[in-house]
């Protein structure tokens, strides 16, 4: 017997979740399907993303970071670590208890919005028409006039490093491992590959990172790039850059690697080894055949400033929808279609995402990046404080990294805010409200920093767009 419903989201994680909690915010009857089962076979809300992505690592590098602090700096604080061991057991135990009260919220938080979850798979058959299996094998047909999907992104596979999730690993299994390997290679010097193995390396693997493109992070600023990979060399994270892999073979209980470099086949032996080479949105068995949706080249739905597919009544968001795959982007794009399906005004600019890579130190960054502004011939200013000058980073011991602010030549307005250093996970959101409301350089200059603060670094940046910098050198 079918059941009727306002609007159905297909998955719960944060894109998902967060639509349904908004719809039924404004009144609609909403149900939620999602698939996902944690390692004991249990529905778990969250999707990728609290299971067996940015949260459980999240936990994992503060873990690791306060054990390499243990180590390298608390003696210069006058704390001694003598007898520290390493619990990698209790440290596990540790993410999977915030992973669990995570999820758990989430599911209370569809209980008390009054939200229909449907454990299982859930398939648009047609416009306004789900089909749904159980996980118990139960059966159903949801019908609702919207139908937002939201079921995220999976690994990316090479067919020369198939998954076994013994040796050759997924960013999931990568997160599950019960000992530190000796040695552990990685394949991509993305957001996923520089945090897993910092995690790793912290914890006492050698680690050796595979990119195949010859510039790091070509997303980022070049000058912050450059800074962020000679620090993490220093650290001990080995990248190599412009190395191909062609092949990876399990040999015993180590795997054999092949790779292409400086235009020579050179051989790498690793205990394990971690596939983290990108993801692709995920559609398997979501879309029926004959539903219409369109899917393009690149497995991604397209959708219209709106979110709307090409079927009315239909939406996508989140990963499925295209990049940025970011979980703040999906967020921020369920919140907007929610109330886009209600009639009211909302907005998801994409140009105020903000990339975050949480290495030591942190990478983030909004906007426009100078080389980019130059490529298109935009006349600009940059102005760079090294954290080195920032009194609250000195105290704190976190003096390595710089902000920048690129600001326009001609009007001031701020374009990009890049940020490595302390916390720049948190600083970057002063970038992003500033740019949102077309701030100048100036009007950030003008605006009063609490001191000592690491936010001071982002007001010296400001100044420097103008080469008034009081605590640096003016370039």
């Amino acid at each position: 017997m079918a059941q009727n419903f306002d609007v159905v989201v297909l998955g719960a994680g944060p894109g998902g979740y967060v639509s349904a909690i908004r719809a039924a915010q404004l009144g609609f009857k909403v149900a939620v399907v999602e698939p996902w089962c944690d390692t004991q076979g249990k529905p778990s809300l969250g999707g990728t993303c609290l299971n067996v992505g940015c949260i459980p690592s999240k936990a994992l590098l503060e873990s690791s970071a306060l054990w390499e602090a243990a180590h390298t700096s608390w003696a210069s604080h006058g704390i001694g670590t003598a007898g520290l061991r390493l619990d990698l057991e209790a440290m596990q135990a540790r993410k999977d208890k915030v992973v669990r009260q995570l999820t758990g919220g989430v599911a209370g938080l569809m209980r008390s919005n009054h939200i229909t979850v449907f454990h299982g798979h859930g398939q648009l058959v047609q416009q306004g028409k789900v089909s749904f299996r159980g996980i118990d094998e139960t059966a159903d047909e949801l019908l609702a006039p919207h139908v937002i999907i939201a079921t995220g992104s999976v690994p990316v596979t090479l067919p020369m490093a198939p998954f076994d999730n013994e040796r050759i690993l997924d960013s999931t299994g990568a997160l599950a491992l019960e000992a530190v390997p000796e040695r552990l290679g990685i394949i991509g010097a993305g957001v996923i590959g520089l945090e897993l193995g910092s995690v790793w390396r912290r914890l006492g693997a050698e680690v050796i990172i595979l990119e195949a493109l010859s510039d790091f992070l070509p997303a980022a600023d070049e000058q912050l790039a450059r800074s962020a990979l000679k620090l993490y060399g220093e650290q001990g994270l080995t990248i190599q850059l412009g190395a191909t892999l062609q092949s990876a073979h399990r040999q015993g209980d180590q795997v054999l690697l092949r790779f292409q470099q400086n235009d020579s086949v050179q051989e790498l032996v690793v205990d394990k080894l971690v596939v983290a080479v990108g993801r692709r949105p995920f559609t398997d068995g979501v879309l029926a055949r004959d539903c219409g949706v369109t899917v393009n080249e690149r497995g991604f739905i397209p959708v219209d400033r709106y979110g709307r597919t090409n079927i009315e009544g239909v939406y996508a968001i989140g990963d499925v929808a295209g990049p940025p795959l970011l979980a703040h982007k999906a967020m921020e794009e369920g919140m907007a279609v929610a109330e886009w399906i209600k009639g009211e005004r909302s907005s998801c600019d994409h140009r105020l995402i903000p990339s975050v890579i949480y290495t030591h130190p942190e990478f983030a960054w909004v906007g426009e990046t100078e080389q980019a502004l130059r490529d298109k011939g935009i006349a600009c200013h940059a102005g760079v404080v090294p954290f080195a000058a920032n009194g609250r980073a000195l105290a704190m011991g976190e003096s390595e990294g710089m902000v920048k602010i690129i600001s326009d030549a001609k009007t001031d307005e701020i374009l990009g805010v890049h940020i490595l250093g302390p916390f720049a996970s948190e600083l970057i959101t002063e970038g992003v409200t500033a740019m949102a409301y077309g701030a100048s350089s100036e009007d950030v200059a003008r605006t009063i920093h609490a001191h000592p603060t690491l936010s001071e670094a982002i007001h010296e940046a400001a100044l420097a767009c103008d080469k008034r910098a009081i605590h640096v050198r003016n370039r």
